[in-house]
């Protein structure tokens, strides 16, 4: 892929997991990256990896996404070093598994901050440079974001509010011609459940999924990477993602019950069992 040789890629979560890939993508294509997490150890060690892939330039700015000073910090220091920006990534991200009823407030708020607000901050402070280049801006949602799902709701309120803020955005920016893509990868092999958030915001420990048959997170990154050079609107990458949308659209009684028994099966699941 030529087309991002050379280019100012800007990754937020990059320290595993999609993020971490998708940095080592970029770098196999000779961009310069701009890259961030909360954990510096981790973004360290992706951005050496980088570096070994092919990247021109990596820089590493240890941000927490939910702080829009550091958000600003981070842009800055990217345009400061690179001079410009090509395409933003927002995926950094954090989910939950827990019925609202026993859910503290502070956690719904804790996810909408990361998930929502991370994304509003770094766009917000990368867009003048990003329409002088008629450039990509790419969320990384989930099918959580078409689809309400049960003991996720604060994670599927971030997302639909994600997909409402991007689409609205794109309107607004037609005249720019930049690129927005919705990028929705469905139940991808990360770290993403064994950090979800508990009822009382204590970190699940522990995945509810069998990680090895889900997509990995290099197929999402190619993904992506296609899609934004093909600067696609949205992506659902799973054969159940896409069913799911499809079928709620005319379906949506039938796929409240299916989402409901699918994720009512998971070990230490938090929903009454129902047949």
């Amino acid at each position: 892929m030529a087309f991002f040789t050379n280019k100012t890629v800007v990754i937020t979560g990059a320290s595993d997991g999609i993020g971490a890939a998708l940095a080592k993508a970029f770098a196999k294509q000779g961009t310069k990256l701009a890259i961030c997490a909360r954990n510096k150890e981790k973004l360290d060690t992706v951005a050496q990896n980088c570096k070994e892939l092919g990247a021109k330039d990596v820089l590493t700015v240890t941000t927490d996404v939910s702080k829009m000073e550091e958000c600003e910090h981070f842009i800055q220091e990217t345009i400061k070093k690179y001079g410009t920006i090509d395409v933003l990534i927002n995926n950094a991200g954090i989910s939950m598994r827990a019925c609202f009823v026993d859910t503290d407030i502070e956690v719904i708020e804790k996810v909408m901050n990361i998930n929502f607000w991370g994304a509003v901050y770094c766009t917000k402070f990368a867009l003048p440079e990003i329409i002088k280049n008629q450039g990509s801006v790419v969320v990384v949602s989930s099918v959580a974001g078409f689809k309400g799902l049960p003991a996720r709701t604060g994670y599927s309120a971030s997302k639909f509010a994600l997909h409402g803020f991007f689409e609205s955005l794109r309107c607004e920016l037609q005249p720019d011609n930049v690129h927005i893509l919705i990028a929705c990868p469905g139940f991808t092999n990360t770290n993403i459940r064994n950090t979800a958030l508990t009822a009382t915001g204590d970190t699940q420990k522990e995945t509810p999924l069998e990680e090895s048959r889900l997509m990995s997170a290099d197929t999402v990154a190619k993904a992506i990477l296609r899609a934004i050079e093909k600067r696609k609107r949205t992506i659902v990458l799973t054969t159940e993602g896409k069913l799911t949308v499809l079928l709620n659209k005319f379906f949506p009684k039938f796929i409240d019950k299916k989402a409901y028994q699918k994720l009512a099966k998971e070990p230490n699941t938090p929903l009454k069992k129902w047949k």
